[in-house]
């Protein structure tokens, strides 16, 4: 969402600390369960098929601790609603939240991915603008069909400071990203989440779990995963194809670079050797010419794009493994039920 950036910076001034300075980095993440809440809802209302939906993050930061209280959604509009100020709409509500005493202090935002589909250039560009205005800003990443299938999926994430120093400088080539010793695993920091309750909220989840049917309670043992594990192999396969590309691009860069040095070389041998030809019969030495305009070196392919695919052959790779490590569980313990019968 292009307005995004132009939020944060607005909302940069707005954000103050309780008990600590704004430099000092965030540890842990704490979620008010109803702000928790808040994102399934705005999910299971807005997000069709693979819509992804995004939102405000409302807080405060408490030394090392950034704490989570209230949240709100951006707006889905289409093209037509070309009058729709999307900054000026978010601006009205932190400022309608300010007036009821609620947290209207910016501390980040929210979206939702299918089959943990996160990692891209638009979340990076939209995180560096978040955390550059606001240090302490996360994004919280859900994932409804990971949740549906027994646990919540609720991740909070950060770019690290490597990674802020190049986006600042904007230097994604081979050699910043090499000096700088970026790599996919080094790109985004995960903080621990921890989901916080009062107490009466605790005493009703109690009483409705204990009304809660036996049979809710045994989906969570539903053996059947194929179409799931088939559509994070398919998701998979694809970036593959995708970082095959990227190698292919770079492959061919590093020929022509290879290709263009030894015309370089040979130019010089040339030249050399016709500068010697005219002293030895008297002549002048041939003028010095600038050889980088007589051979423009190619232009390297942008890094950044690769890492972002790898790292989302990363995070597939680390969905699949615990996927299916939670079923390989659920099959030994059916194969024991099934020995004992």
């Amino acid at each position: 969402m292009a307005s995004r950036k132009e939020l944060s910076s607005a909302s940069g001034s707005g954000m103050a600390s309780t008990g600590g300075t704004l430099d000092s980095p965030v540890k842990q993440v704490q979620i008010e369960g109803l702000v928790v809440l808040k994102i399934i809802k705005h999910y299971q209302e807005e997000g069709q098929g693979s819509e992804v939906v995004q939102g405000v993050l409302l807080g405060l930061v408490v030394d090392d601790r950034l704490e989570i209280t209230n949240c709100f959604p951006f707006p889905q509009h289409t093209e037509d609603d070309a009058d729709f100020d999307e900054v000026q709409y978010q601006m009205e509500m932190m400022r309608s939240l300010r007036h009821v005493n609620i947290d209207h202090l910016h501390v980040g935002w929210y979206q939702s991915t299918l089959y943990g589909s996160f990692v891209s250039r638009a979340l990076l560009d939209s995180q560096f603008s978040y955390q550059h205005a606001i240090e302490e800003s996360v994004v919280l990443i859900y994932d409804p069909i990971k949740t549906a299938q027994g646990s919540l999926s609720l991740k909070a994430y950060r770019l690290t400071p490597k990674l802020m120093e190049i986006c600042k400088e904007k230097d994604f080539t081979p050699e910043g990203l090499k000096k700088a010793s970026i790599g996919f695993e080094n790109m985004f920091e995960e903080v621990p989440i921890v989901i916080k309750n009062s107490h009466l909220i605790s005493v009703l989840m109690w009483e409705l779990e204990d009304k809660s049917t036996v049979a809710d309670k045994h989906e969570l043992l539903n053996l059947s995963s194929s179409n799931h594990l088939e559509k994070s192999l398919q998701l998979l396969m694809d970036r593959v194809d995708d970082m095959s590309q990227e190698i292919v691009k770079y492959n061919t860069y590093s020929r022509n670079l290879s290709k263009q040095q030894q015309q370089k070389h040979q130019y010089l041998q040339r030249r050399q050797q016709e500068n010697a030809q005219r002293q030895s019969r008297g002549e002048a030495a041939l003028p010095e010419e600038d050889i980088n305009k007589l051979f423009k070196p190619p232009q390297p392919p942008p890094r950044m794009d690769t890492l972002l695919i790898a790292g989302q052959i990363n995070n597939y790779c680390q969905n699949v493994k615990e996927f299916t490590s939670q079923n390989l569980g659920k099959l030994f313990m059916a194969e024991a039920l099934q020995g004992q019968n």
